[in-house]
């Protein structure tokens, strides 16, 4: 491809999708920020900015032909996603209000979320999806590339922004420790259900 321009907005749509569409991400992203608030998931929604387009990156680099080569190593990874998903829904299930004995000590960290980004299937048939569609079949492309990763880089932020300031909203109506509890316990639910989608 000598010019990737005409790329910008299909692929701004579809990053876009991807990104503000339900997911693992999203789900703990709005639970965060009922139970932790806005700023204190700062850290959370910069390692998903930062996680999503380095794997991206990885697998523009031939991470797919690896796992291609060896599917045992994707059959370990989707283990291991699954493990990661259901410790994380039980977190948010039993996850108490800040002042409650056995609540969550602090929201997931910066680091945590860029390694949750390598064990998320929704992640993994993102990316896959991306480069499938947006780059030129049968080479390899180092402007295509940058564009999706950038793009992602660009559009992640201000797309988990929406849902945490969304989680931050709810948390106004749940005026109650049994309201939050039943909110948590539904998200929880949610994000364990998303764990059928490495089976379906």
């Amino acid at each position: 491809m000598t010019n990737g321009y005409h790329l910008l907005a299909p692929l701004f749509m579809f990053a876009l999708a991807a990104s503000m569409t339900p997911g693992p991400n999203v789900i703990m992203l709005a639970a965060s920020g009922v139970n932790h608030g806005f700023r204190r998931t700062i850290p959370h929604m910069i390692g998903i900015t930062v996680g999503f387009p380095t794997m991206l990156l990885a697998l523009g680099l031939g991470l797919d032909q690896i796992f291609a080569a060896w599917p045992q190593i994707h059959y370990v990874l989707k283990i291991a996603g699954t493990l990661y998903l259901l410790y994380f829904a039980c977190r948010i299930a039993l996850s108490a209000t800040a002042g409650e004995a056995g609540g969550p000590a602090v929201p997931l960290s910066f680091m945590q979320a860029v390694i949750f980004q390598w064990v998320n299937p929704k992640a993994w048939v993102v990316g896959l999806s991306a480069f499938a569609t947006f780059t030129t079949v049968g080479r390899m492309d180092w402007s295509e590339i940058a564009l999706i990763c950038t793009m992602f880089f660009l559009v992640s932020f201000p797309s988990v922004g929406v849902w945490c300031l969304f989680g931050t909203q709810i948390r106004r109506y749940l005026t109650s420790t049994r309201h939050l509890k039943i909110f948590n316990y539904i998200m929880g639910g949610l994000l364990a259900a998303s764990v059928l989608v490495l089976y379906m």
